[in-house]
């Protein structure tokens, strides 16, 4: 799954365990302009480094996965939770990268050489 929207947080790194880390992005994702809508990915293990050059106003595309899961507490009582997993980001605008591919300046072909031996 994919979405398009604006950087509003990227947290730090946090040691969750020994063997877990995250990393959490929100965006602002704008399908109302009445009424945007916030919405929180996490970033797992080595896809923290992903947000490294993500910055707050950044016009992104992230690439997520949707994972759920159940939870039983000390009570017995059920309960499940969604995560959005991110494991790509494409900075869009703004921020430290450009999204703009770097190119060769043109070549003026009008001062080539005349003694071109090409057939066509």
């Amino acid at each position: 799954m994919d979405i398009k929207g604006k950087v509003h947080e990227v947290s730090p790194t946090q040691q969750v365990t020994d063997s877990l880390k995250k990393r959490e992005l929100v965006v602002e994702y704008i399908e109302n302009p009445q009424y945007p809508e916030y919405i929180k990915f996490e970033a797992i293990q080595d896809r923290c480094n992903l947000l490294d050059n993500v910055r707050v106003g950044d016009d992104v595309e992230v690439f997520f996965n949707l994972r759920g899961r159940p939870w039983t507490d000390k009570t017995g009582k059920k309960s499940y939770f969604n995560s959005l997993q991110l494991w790509r980001i494409n900075v869009l605008s703004g921020g430290a990268s450009s999204a703009t591919p770097e190119y060769a300046p043109p070549v003026d072909i009008n001062s080539a050489p005349d003694d071109d031996d090409l057939p066509f």
